[in-house]
C-alpha cells in the first residue's frame, strides 16, 4: 500500500477567463488510511481524484506517492486502481473477463489470472456470476465486479469516484458495508469521493470537507460532527442537517436567538456581537421550560424517529427536532432545550467561536 501527499495542488482551465477549480490543496493520506473527499457538486472533489489518478493534468503543486513525485507519471505507471461511478464494464465480456482484463493487459500468466480472479470472486461473492455478462447483473453486482477488477491488480491505492450514486438506497447501504469490510480485510489505502455525508461518516478514517473555496476542515468523522470549524462544515456534516440560526451575544454568559430564546453559553465575545448558533436536531430534547418554544407546524414520521418542525417566534425558518418515541401533535405548542454542551456558535465570518454551553440558565446566573 502507499501514502499519498498533496502539496499546494491546483487546477486551472486556461482561456480568456481562466477557471480556477482547485486552489492550493494540501493534505496527506497515510498508508492504509481510508480518506473521504466530501463536498457539494462543483467543489472539485472528482477533479482532485482524477489528478491523483493521472486522468487530469496538474496545473500547480505536487503529488507524491510513497515520496515519489508523480506529476508527470502516466496513469498506468502510478500503480493505482480506480472505481468509477458508471462501473465502466465491458458489456460483451463475462464477469471473469472483466475482472481479468487488467491482468491480461499486463501479460500475467494464465494460471495466475485464474487463481487471482477466483480469489477476488470469492471475496466479493461473485463466484456464481463469473460467466454472466454485465447486462445480466443488478446494479450492486456490477459495482462489485468493478471493485473486483480494481482489487485483482493489487494496486498501491484504491480511488473511488462516487461509486454508489447510481444505486438505490438499500443497495447503497449494503455496498457501504461491503466497502468497509474490504478496507478492513485488505488494509488498503483508499481515497473515496462522495457528496453524501452519510457515506463519508460511515466509511472514513478521516474526512476532507471541500467547498468551492477549498479545504474547509480535515478530521475524523466525530471531530467534524462535534467540533465543526465553520458554518459550512456544520451545515454539511450530520443528518438531519444542523439548525443554523442568526443570533446575538447578550453578555459573557448568554446568547439569544429569535425574539425571546436565551441560551446559556460562556464566551469571551463582546456584548452585541452578531453570531450564528448551531443546534443539532438529535441533540434537542423536550423540556417543559425549554428556551425554544413554539408551534409544531409539521411532523415527518420516519419509523423509529420523527422530525418535528417547530416554528419559534423571531426565527425565520422552523427549527427541526429529531424525536424518538411519540412526537407532539401538529399545531400544538411545544418546548425543547439543547442538551448540555451541545450549542455551536460561529462568528460573522462563519468561524467557530470557542465557548462552553452549560446545563441551565441558573448555572450561569
Amino acid at each position: 500500500m502507499a501514502s499519498i501527499i498533496l502539496e499546494s495542488v491546483a487546477k486551472t482551465y486556461p482561456g480568456k477567463d481562466s477557471i480556477h477549480i482547485l486552489k492550493s490543496i494540501s493534505f496527506t493520506i497515510e498508508d492504509g488510511e481510508f480518506v473521504v473527499l466530501v463536498g457539494p457538486s462543483g467543489c472539485g472533489k472528482s477533479t482532485l481524484l482524477r489528478m491523483i489518478a493521472g486522468l487530469e493534468e496538474i496545473s500547480g503543486g505536487e503529488i507524491r506517492i510513497d515520496g515519489e513525485r508523480i506529476n508527470e507519471t502516466p496513469p498506468a505507471k502510478r500503480g493505482l486502481s480506480m472505481v468509477f461511478q458508471n462501473y465502466a464494464l465491458y458489456a460483451h465480456m463475462s464477469v471473469f473477463e472483466n475482472i481479468a482484463f487488467g491482468l491480461r493487459l499486463a501479460k500475467t500468466p494464465k494460471a495466475e489470472i485464474e487463481k487471482s480472479v477466483h480469489a477476488v470472486a470469492r471475496m466479493l461473492q461473485l463466484e456464481h456470476l463469473l460467466q454472466r455478462r454485465p447486462p445480466q447483473l443488478s446494479g450492486g453486482q456490477r459495482q462489485r465486479v468493478a471493485i473486483g477488477r480494481a482489487i485483482v491488480r493489487k494496486p498501491r491505492a484504491f480511488l473511488f469516484d462516487e461509486p454508489l450514486s447510481n444505486l438505490d438506497a438499500a443497495l447503497r447501504a449494503d455496498m457501504r458495508v461491503e466497502i468497509a469490510r474490504l478496507h478492513k480485510q485488505l488494509g488498503a489505502t483508499m481515497v473515496y469521493v462522495t457528496h453524501d455525508q452519510v457515506e463519508a461518516m460511515t466509511l472514513a478514517d478521516r474526512i476532507v470537507v471541500l467547498s468551492p473555496n477549498g479545504v474547509q476542515q480535515i478530521g475524523s468523522p466525530m471531530e467534524l460532527y462535534e467540533r465543526p470549524a465553520n458554518v459550512f462544515v456544520a451545515g454539511f456534516i450530520g443528518s438531519p442537517k444542523m439548525n443554523l440560526v442568526e443570533g446575538i451575544v447578550l453578555d459573557y454568559r448568554h446568547v439569544q436567538i429569535g425574539s425571546e430564546c436565551i441560551l446559556p453559553w460562556r464566551n469571551a465575545c463582546a456584548a452585541g456581537a452578531p453570531v450564528t448558533v448551531g443546534l443539532r436536531p438529535e441533540l434537542l430534547a423536550p423540556a417543559p421550560d425549554g428556551a425554544l418554544r413554539g408551534t409544531v407546524t409539521l411532523v415527518e414520521h420516519l419509523g423509529a424517529e420523527a422530525h418535528v418542525h417547530l416554528s419559534v417566534p423571531g426565527i425565520p425558518r422552523p427549527v427541526v427536532v429529531a424525536v424518538r418515541g411519540e412526537p407532539p401533535r401538529e399545531d400544538s405548542v411545544w418546548a425543547v432545550a439543547p442538551q448540555a454542551g451541545q450549542i455551536h456558535v460561529f462568528d460573522e465570518l462563519g468561524k467557530r467561536i470557542p465557548g462552553a454551553a452549560v446545563d441551565s440558565l441558573e448555572e450561569v446566573a
